[in-house]
C-alpha cells in the first residue's frame, strides 16, 4: 500500500500539482515538462523525483530520453477524485498549462510525421508486395470479433496502427517497440485520437524477448508484422503468451513462407515468412491452441493470420 504521509508530503508544492494535471493528459518526457511549465529540466527532476518516490508517477526511459506517466490507477483515481471536487474550477495555471501542452502535441506531431516520411519509400515497397492494407484490417477485425478485446498490448507497436484499429474496443492499451523513435511518432498520432483508450495509450521502449509487463496483464496480445524479424521466433511467441491468462488471445500477423531473399539482405528480415504447422508447433510449445487460420493471397507475398488461445483452466472440484 502506498504512504499516505509520503503521498500526501509530494502533492504539498503547486508544481508537482501542475505535474500530475499534465501526465493525466498525457505521457511526457522530462524536457517536455520543463518546456511545459517554464522551469529548469533539474529542477523539474527534482519533482519528478518526489512524485516517483511517493508512487504518484513513473519513469520509463527510452534510449537517452526519459518519460513520466500517472502511478497506478489504485493510487492517483482518489486524488483526482479529491482534486476534481476541491478544485472545480482547476489551479491559475492550468489554461497556461494547456496552452503549451498543445503546442508540445503539435511539435511531436511534426516531428514524427518528419520521421514517417523518410522512412516511407521502405514500407511502400514491401506493402506494394501483398494485398492492401485494408483487407488485412478487415481480416484482422473478423477473426478478434465476437470475444471482447479486454487488455490489448501491442508488440512491435511501430506507428500504432493496430493500437488504433482494435484500442477503441478495449479496455486498456499498451504498445512496445525497441525504438524511441517510433514510439514517439505512436504517442504524437494516438494522443490525438478522441478514444480515451488511445489517448491514454501506455507506451513503453521493451524487446520481444523480454517484456516489461507483468504475467496474466494482458486478454490480447499482437505480433503485427514483427515475427519475421525475430532470430528465435518460438522465444518471442513464448514470452507473448506469458502475458496471457485463461482463456487469452495470441494474434499473429505476418507472411507465408517466401522466396523473397531480397527481404532479408536490404529489409533486416531474420525469417522468410512462416508455414501452419511450424506456428501450431511454437504456439502449442507456448501453452496455446491455434483457434484460427487465414491466408490473404494477392501479391508476391501472402499475408497470414495466426490465432491462439490460451486454453480456460478446469473447473475445480468441490469435495
Amino acid at each position: 500500500m502506498p504512504d499516505s504521509l509520503a503521498i500526501f508530503r509530494a502533492l504539498a508544492d503547486p508544481t508537482r500539482l501542475r505535474i500530475l494535471a499534465l501526465l493525466r493528459a498525457m505521457e511526457l518526457s522530462v524536457g517536455e515538462l520543463a518546456q511545459v511549465l517554464g522551469q529548469s529540466q533539474p529542477r523539474v527532476s527534482r519533482h519528478v523525483k518526489i512524485l516517483a518516490d511517493a508512487g504518484l508517477a513513473e519513469r520509463r526511459r527510452e534510449g537517452s530520453w526519459v518519460f513520466l506517466a500517472l502511478g497506478p490507477e489504485a493510487v492517483v483515481a482518489p486524488l483526482f477524485a479529491a482534486i476534481d471536487a476541491w478544485e472545480a474550477n482547476g489551479p491559475g495555471e492550468a489554461e497556461a498549462d494547456k496552452a503549451r501542452l498543445d503546442a508540445v502535441r503539435a511539435e511531436r506531431g511534426a516531428a514524427a510525421e518528419r520521421y514517417f516520411e523518410s522512412h516511407a519509400a521502405e514500407w511502400d515497397a514491401i506493402r506494394s508486395l501483398h494485398v492492401a492494407e485494408a483487407e488485412v484490417e478487415a481480416a484482422i477485425r473478423g477473426v478478434v470479433a465476437g470475444e471482447p478485446i479486454g487488455r490489448l498490448v501491442d508488440i512491435g507497436t511501430g506507428t500504432g496502427r493496430m493500437l488504433e484499429l482494435l484500442g477503441p474496443g478495449a479496455s486498456a492499451a499498451t504498445g512496445i517497440d525497441r525504438s524511441p523513435e517510433m514510439l514517439r511518432f505512436a504517442r504524437a498520432k494516438l494522443a490525438r485520437h478522441e478514444a480515451a483508450v488511445l489517448a491514454r495509450a501506455e507506451l513503453r521502449q521493451g524487446d520481444m524477448y523480454a517484456l516489461p509487463l507483468a504475467d496474466r496483464s494482458a486478454d490480447l496480445v499482437i505480433l503485427h508484422q514483427v515475427l519475421h524479424y525475430a532470430q528465435q521466433p518460438g522465444a518471442a511467441l513464448a514470452e507473448a503468451a506469458r502475458l496471457l491468462g485463461p482463456g487469452g488471445r495470441l494474434l499473429v500477423v505476418d507472411f507465408a513462407p517466401h522466396e523473397r531473399e531480397d527481404l532479408r539482405t536490404n529489409g533486416a528480415h531474420a525469417r522468410l515468412g512462416f508455414g501452419d504447422a511450424q506456428m501450431a508447433g511454437w504456439l502449442d510449445a507456448a501453452g496455446l491452441a491455434l483457434a484460427e487460420t487465414r491466408s490473404l493471397a494477392g501479391g508476391e507475398l501472402t499475408v497470414k493470420i495466426w490465432l491462439g488461445e490460451r486454453p480456460a483452466e478446469p473447473l475445480r472440484r468441490v469435495a
